[in-house]
């Protein structure tokens, strides 16, 4: 059997399915056209070039072990990408929410539910880090320990993700 037929009849069964991940995409792009929009004034396009125009390379603390970051963290258009990507990842956030909110109201398999569950932890993770890391750094310090904590979020993200899993397996 191959794997298109298998996924046609999973969709088949499960035609919401398809229908919550065509409004999840939609709504990203929508976003992202929306973050855009707002930060017209503020130049975002030419911000976002010159954020990655300026990233160069640090050593992380006092070790040897050297990561790219920004040569200026506080830089005027460092803020505004900043901001851009914090209303973003708060944007995506909340569209986890109401994705969420549908999965459990069609009754989407336990595994779908965890994916969205993990994905809404990693997003409102992502934008509370970004809000306290990013559009307040100064330093590459805080750069280096955004990235860090990050990675935290990362791991609650799976564990979550895990624990609902888990807890939802038959015994």
């Amino acid at each position: 059997m191959s794997n298109d037929s298998r996924w046609g009849r999973r969709h088949l069964r499960e035609p919401h399915e398809g229908i919550i991940s065509a409004i999840a995409v939609g709504a990203v792009f929508i976003l992202l056209g929306l973050v855009f929009v707002l930060a017209l004034p503020n130049n975002l396009w030419e911000d976002t070039i010159g954020f990655f125009s300026n990233l160069t390379t640090r050593p992380v603390g006092s070790t040897d072990l050297i990561l790219p970051a920004p040569a200026n963290p506080a830089a005027n258009g460092n803020v505004v990408f900043y901001t851009a990507v914090f209303q973003f990842s708060l944007g995506v956030a909340f569209l986890q929410v109401l994705i969420l909110a549908l999965r459990v109201g069609f009754g989407s398999p336990i595994r779908r539910i965890a994916e969205t569950v993990g994905n809404l932890i990693f997003w409102f993770g992502a934008a509370a880090l970004e809000n306290t890391y990013l559009n307040r750094s100064t330093t590459v310090n805080l750069w280096f320990t955004f990235w860090a904590l990050l990675i935290v979020v990362i791991g609650i993200s799976i564990i979550a993700r895990g624990a609902i899993l888990l807890a939802r397996r038959p015994r």
